[in-house]
């Protein structure tokens, strides 16, 4: 008879984490029938202050501590989270051991005034809490007014179809709005990646574990999607080559194609009147070397001097 291990789960508690760290269990109940995962919900500090910009309180760090604590405590197994919120450098004991099969990258306007950013009205609230977005949107259109905003997925929506708040606009995550059900709002408008480029590791999930619990990582490789893995290498490489974190006016978008990963990146004054834009290709065995390559390339243009602006 087959002995039934069992997994524990760490998941924030919000609808989007939630339904993320279901994703990742159905998998592995999907992959080993001898497995019984069971779910574990925490609060971080990114989740319990929903007002102040996350740049002034931390970073995006903030929704990872408490669930790395438990991990190296041995209170849970594995923990899910939004890869472009986990910090570039591994946290000591503990790994990245699988990045499932990316989601949608693009960033989308929320909008009922005008499908694109070229076509809002002038000086047009525009709601983000992301400084990469912000860059990026002024770098289009310096007239629009850029508005800080904080909550999940369907707070920010509210607020947005709220007049008291005074949105024109949102942006929002391809990949989250889609894994929330939002597939079909009409005033909903992906942006090309020539107008926005995503966060390093947008879209794509890190499943976090120790890295000594063999027995876990074991499980999980079946999860592992490796171009993904190696088009989120090369994004995460080139950010940790800027020395930056995750609130940085950064972008970086990996591509796969026939064994060649393709990465596009910039880096932007958060006031976008300057973007420093770079590009490259390599061998997916080489992504953390073209990484680094367009780190230095970007460094030698003069970005160390835009992300100290």
């Amino acid at each position: 008879m087959t002995t039934k291990k069992i997994l524990t789960i760490g998941s924030r508690r919000s609808l989007l984490a939630q339904t993320q760290t279901n994703m990742v269990r159905d998998m592995l109940l999907a992959a080993w029938a001898e497995l019984t995962v069971e779910i574990v919900f925490m609060d971080t500090q990114g989740d319990l202050n929903r007002h102040d910009p996350l740049p002034a309180i931390g970073g995006k760090g903030l929704f990872t501590a408490e669930l790395e604590a438990a991990l190296r405590e041995g209170r849970i197994d594995l923990a899910v989270h939004s890869l472009k919120d986990l910090p570039v450098e591994d946290s000591p004991g503990l790994t990245v051991a699988a990045v499932p099969k990316r989601a949608g990258t693009q960033d989308m306007l929320i909008s009922r005034q005008a499908a694109r950013l070229e076509d809002l009205p002038e000086h047009t609230v525009v709601g983000t809490s992301s400084l990469r977005r912000a860059a990026q949107i002024l770098a289009l259109r310096p007239d629009l007014i850029i508005k800080d905003i904080r909550g999940n997925v369907d707070t920010r929506l509210r607020k947005l179809d709220d007049p008291g708040y005074g949105y024109t606009a949102i942006l929002l995550a391809q990949a989250g709005l889609h894994r929330l059900g939002h597939t079909t709002l009409e005033h909903a408008y992906p942006l090309p990646h020539t107008v926005m480029l995503p966060a390093p590791g947008q879209g794509a999930l890190a499943v976090q574990s120790r890295a000594d619990d063999s027995n876990t990582r074991r499980y999980l490789q079946a999860l592992e999607h490796s171009p993904t893995r190696a088009a989120v290498t090369a994004e995460r490489t080139f950010l940790a080559g800027l020395g930056g974190g995750c609130a940085l006016p950064v972008a970086a978008l990996g591509t796969v194609t026939e064994g060649q990963v393709e990465l596009q990146a910039l880096v932007a004054q958060p006031d976008g009147r300057r973007v420093i834009r770079v590009s490259g290709s390599a061998p997916v065995e080489s992504a953390q070397d073209l990484g680094r390559q367009l780190a230095a390339e970007a460094l030698a243009q003069g970005a160390k001097e835009l992300l100290q602006l």
